[in-house]
């Protein structure tokens, strides 16, 4: 048996706020629409942050609050999809801003809105056989920098922000038991790339993805469960990917899940894609709701086609 444990965690969003009735100004759309269909009121958007600003704002929260010192990380992951370049990574500009060690192996990850699952079992992983037992891992978007003003049906998704979490890896530990799946899908959910000629856009097919996402999520928790022994009341938490609060609706009607144990943060700052979950993570920390011991299924889903699932546990 070995596995990692949240020791800490962290989160920032950018000062600027884009209400829907800013959006209303922009595009053919309303606060009604928009409200009805995702649940988002507000999200927050960059202006002058980098996405290595985010990064370095919510590792240092979640450092801070675990009562780990930076040379004690052995591995840093950034989960990400939109990072200032192609190179140095995002998590290479961690490296720099918070004085990890020269030897701290440092790398992005691209799993979409599923990235930090994907990153937190690579990281489980990697400090099995780190001799620094101690890993961040940084879910991180600044998806405004590729919105399409012009397509009222995504515009209004997506926003900013970074989450953050320190693990600890030891032989005691019981494992995520992450399950992570794909399957390559170029036209439903994405952001183009250099194989485009025009900038890079977020691109969705709506009710594809709706299906796909209420599809994915019941089987993902069912998985998780069925290969820890565990069922639906082992579940102290559950933390979904904010991408629409009806998806998650769907799930909680299915299970039964009741309200004390799960958290929607959609309403605040819409689809954050890899930020999402440790931003959950993170208000529920700083919220009480999980403590030390506590057991949280984390759930996502979203571009590539990706999804994931695991059962974590807090330290």
């Amino acid at each position: 048996m070995s596995g990692i444990k949240i020791c800490g965690m962290g989160h920032y969003t950018p000062p600027k706020l884009m209400t829907n009735a800013d959006l209303e100004k922009i595009v053919d759309t309303s606060d009604e629409w928009i409200t009805s269909r995702t649940g988002i009121t507000t999200r927050h958007h960059c202006v002058e942050e980098t996405h290595s600003d985010m990064c370095r704002e919510a590792a240092k929260m979640a450092l801070e609050k675990a009562g780990i010192k930076p040379e004690e990380i052995g591995v840093c992951i950034v989960a990400t999809l939109t990072s200032d370049f192609l190179a140095p990574s995002a998590a290479c500009l961690v490296q720099r801003d918070l004085g990890l060690q020269d030897d701290t192996i440092c790398f992005d990850l691209n799993g979409a809105c599923s990235g930090f699952l994907f990153a937190m079992h690579t990281m489980e992983c990697m400090l099995a056989a780190s001799p620094q037992k101690h890993g961040l891992v940084i879910g991180a978007e600044m998806l405004s920098r590729f919105i399409n003003w012009e397509d009222r049906s995504t515009c209004v998704l997506f926003g900013d922000a970074a989450g953050a979490a320190v693990v600890e890896w030891n032989e005691d530990y019981e494992s995520i038991h992450a399950l992570l799946g794909c399957h390559g899908d170029s036209d439903m959910l994405g952001v183009t790339g250099a194989g485009h000629k025009d900038p890079p856009q977020i691109f969705m097919n709506g009710q594809p993805v709706f299906k796909f996402a209420v599809t994915a999520v019941p089987w993902c928790i069912d998985q998780v469960l069925k290969r820890n022994g565990r069922t639906i009341d082992d579940v102290d938490f559950f933390v979904f990917h904010q991408a629409n609060t009806r998806i998650i609706d769907l799930a909680v009607r299915k299970y039964h899940i009741p309200e004390e144990k799960y958290y929607k943060n959609i309403e605040k700052y819409g689809n954050t894609s890899a930020a999402s979950i440790p931003m959950v993570l993170s208000e529920l920390s700083q919220f009480g709701k999980v403590a030390s011991g506590s057991r949280v299924m984390l759930v996502g889903f979203g571009g590539g086609l990706t999804w994931g699932a695991a059962l974590v546990e807090f330290k």
